[in-house]
């Protein structure tokens, strides 16, 4: 039997930090440089009229909603839109529509909180021509700035046809 060998003392290893700390800073320092701000999608600025009571007497000077009905096929493509029970072309006709209707009720000394829009739509319509039509009507651009038109958009409860 060989001579047993003798114990050696265990030694304590010691890490060294200072490189993963530099590590962890440099990543740090990568990704704040890489960050993209970007705006939040679908963020509109939209005002829910709140609900009136039925007690409540109706205001002779309030505009009247304007009313927006789109319709969709039975794939859920967009088949047609109706502003106030007239047909509209496209969104941009809808756009122009909105902003004629909105130009009038300024000049007759109504506010832009006034103007109140009404969406109905199918309930087998793509959200995408909803998300659509809130853009149509909120504002638009001209000579590069943002005009507001409507803020305050309510929908009509969407009921499954059977």
């Amino acid at each position: 039997m060989p001579p047993p060998l003798p114990r050696r003392r265990l030694e304590k290893v010691a890490v060294n930090m200072t490189p993963m700390i530099d590590v962890v800073f440099q990543l740090m320092i990568f990704f704040m440089l890489t960050f993209n701000i970007i705006a939040p999608e679908g963020d509109f600025d939209v005002r829910m009229p709140l609900g009136k009571s039925s007690a409540e007497p109706p205001d002779d000077l309030q505009l009247p909603p304007i009313q927006v009905r789109l319709a969709a096929d039975q794939e859920g493509t967009l088949a047609g839109i109706s502003m106030n029970g007239e047909p509209v072309l496209d969104f941009g006709d809808l756009r122009q529509r909105v902003a004629s209707f909105v130009d009038v009720a300024l000049e007759s000394g109504a506010s832009l909180e006034d103007v109140e829009l009404e969406i109905d739509c199918d309930y087998e319509l793509n959200y995408i021509n909803i998300i659509d039509a809130i853009t149509a009507v909120s504002g638009r651009l001209e000579d590069g700035q943002l005009i507001e038109m409507v803020k305050k958009i309510s929908f009509v409860p969407l009921q499954r046809q059977p």
